[in-house]
């Protein structure tokens, strides 16, 4: 089987963002925008709740000049997935850049929430990559030429708190995922970044849009010995974050990112301004990692640049 022609990027990319109705996806969309990339924002019913979103992006690409738009994907349905991905080609002719965005948080007492809440928040924050992979990388792998960027979680393996287990349950499925598909993707010059944001207790709707646990009762049981303790929990990760940093960053990391040559991007990019030590921990990992590849000789699987 021939090889795929590997090339660089054009500087202006075609480029989609999934969950990009809020938060780090509507500021990521918005920056790479205003960078000079084309940006479809990924998200679901353009039509009914989210249509002020998609008129807001069309003002804004009026008033600025820029190309960003919104898109129908629902990231939980791969027909849908797969008719954006279509229709970004059919516009576009190619695919360079995605950004694994969309994801959703919980708050509360592990046991509390259900096996069907756990298998539902897995399949927003990891499975969704996987439909959006399987509609994007043949267009990419063709190509010679892409980017997958990973909205990943500093919780995966920094000093989290408690009472968010199953969204940090399901990054980490997601981080790993990350992982393997940078060493299968490389070698078609498919550059891998994983992002890794710390706790913003402001800017981005996390916390205000979490979702509960299913059983009450059962999170109740837990009032007597942690109620006070989760209760504080966004009011202790407020106090730990310094002043001056904002959400905004997130976004710039993701510019940044899309912005190097092809072949020198890190492989991880920490943004996490309260240090809850995911930084040194992924060091070490990465590092050993390597090794591994090393050993087994794969390491032209790893990419050059190490994580930051």
């Amino acid at each position: 089987m021939s090889q795929p022609t590997h090339h660089t990027a054009p500087t202006a990319d075609v480029i989609v963002v999934t969950g990009a109705s809020s938060g780090f996806g509507n500021l990521a969309a918005r920056a790479l925008a205003r960078a000079g990339h084309t940006v479809y924002a990924g998200m679901r019913a353009t039509d009914g709740r989210n249509a002020a979103r998609v008129a807001e992006l069309a003002q804004l690409s009026a008033d600025e000049g820029l190309d960003v738009r919104g898109i129908e994907m629902d990231v939980q349905d791969q027909a849908s997935v797969d008719a954006a991905i279509a229709r970004i080609a059919e516009e576009q002719g190619r695919l360079d850049v995605v950004v694994h965005n969309a994801g959703h948080m919980v708050l509360g007492p592990a046991e509390a929430f259900t096996p069907e809440q756990l298998a539902e928040l897995y399949d927003i924050n990891v499975l969704s990559t996987q439909r959006v992979n399987r509609a994007a990388l043949p267009l990419m792998r063709r190509a010679g030429s892409g980017l997958l960027v990973w909205v990943a979680s500093s919780s995966t393996r920094g000093g989290h708190p408690p009472f968010l287990a199953p969204y940090f349950a399901a990054k980490a499925g997601m981080d790993a995922l990350a992982e393997s598909y940078a060493a299968e993707v490389i070698r078609y010059g498919i550059d891998t970044v994983i992002i890794v944001p710390g706790a913003y207790p402001s800017g981005t709707n996390h916390f205000a849009h979490a979702g509960q646990p299913a059983d009450p009762d059962r999170a109740a049981e837990y009032d007597a010995a942690y109620g006070e303790l989760r209760d504080q929990m966004a009011d202790r990760l407020t106090a730990l974050f310094p002043a001056g940093r904002t959400v905004d960053e997130v976004a710039d990391a993701i510019v940044e990112a899309v912005a190097l040559p092809a072949g020198q991007r890190p492989f991880r990019i920490h943004i996490d301004p309260s240090r809850d030590g995911s930084d040194v921990v992924s060091t070490v990992s990465d590092r050993i990692r390597a090794e591994f590849y090393h050993r087994i000789g794969i390491a032209d699987l790893l990419t050059d640049h190490a994580s930051r």
